[in-house]
């Protein structure tokens, strides 16, 4: 009578647990969807370049472990962890302010290529835009030169040519022309003060013309 063989006890079929991960500017996050793990029995150490999480699974007499070869360097004295009901959150202090695109293996920097010296060199100097803006200063010097070459005509040139004549004359130049037009009733200007000076200037009205003394 052959003897019946025992049947080895079935192995406990542990759930299988699901982490991800997030980042920041200066940390990465691990999620291990772990539920009611025991405090006192998670473990997790940190390497310049690797994390390993532990824990005993509630109900079970299963361990979990997570061993990871991460994608770029971490500061182990700064990372740290935190058990809830729900989960194990395992925050890793980024060595460098650098976007990870991968949490493990060879991770590859996003860096922004800079522009060729060489470009930079023969474009040149960059300056600023110029803004416009009306230099009114100069707007009014060109319409006072305009106005100055502007040819007089009939008296308003005659006029201007005695008023400058009167402006840069000598002292016997004006007594000149302020004897010469009072006295002729202002039929005579003269600038000739030796001339003016020995007698009363006559009046001297234009051909055609006879000059009437005013009466009251």
């Amino acid at each position: 009578m052959s003897e019946a063989k025992e049947t080895p006890p079935a192995e406990p079929v542990n759930p299988k647990i699901k982490h991800d991960w997030y980042q920041t500017d200066s940390q990465v996050i691990i999620t291990v969807l772990l539920k009611n793990a025991p405090n006192n029995k998670v473990k997790v150490h940190y390497g310049d370049r690797s994390v390993s999480i532990s824990s005993a699974i509630p109900n079970s007499e299963s361990e979990y472990s997570l061993e990871l070869e991460l994608a770029h360097e971490i500061v182990p004295a700064m990372c740290t962890y935190v058990v809830t009901p729900s989960k194990i959150e395992v925050k890793l202090r980024k060595k460098e302010g650098i976007r990870w695109t991968q949490l493990e293996g060879e991770g590859e920097e996003e860096k922004i290529k800079a522009i060729p010296q060489a470009v930079i060199d023969a474009s040149g100097p960059q300056q600023p835009p110029k803004l416009f803006r009306k230099d009114w200063d100069k707007i009014e010097r060109d319409i006072k030169k305009m106005e100055e070459e502007e040819k007089e005509e009939g008296d308003a040139a005659l006029n201007s040519m005695f008023q400058k004549i009167y402006g840069e004359g000598s002292d016997e130049v004006r007594r000149a022309m302020n004897k010469s037009y009072v006295e002729s009733g202002g039929t005579v200007l003269s600038t000739n003060w030796n001339q003016v000076s020995k007698e009363k200037v006559e009046v001297k009205p234009p051909d055609g013309l006879e000059f009437k003394k005013w009466e009251s």
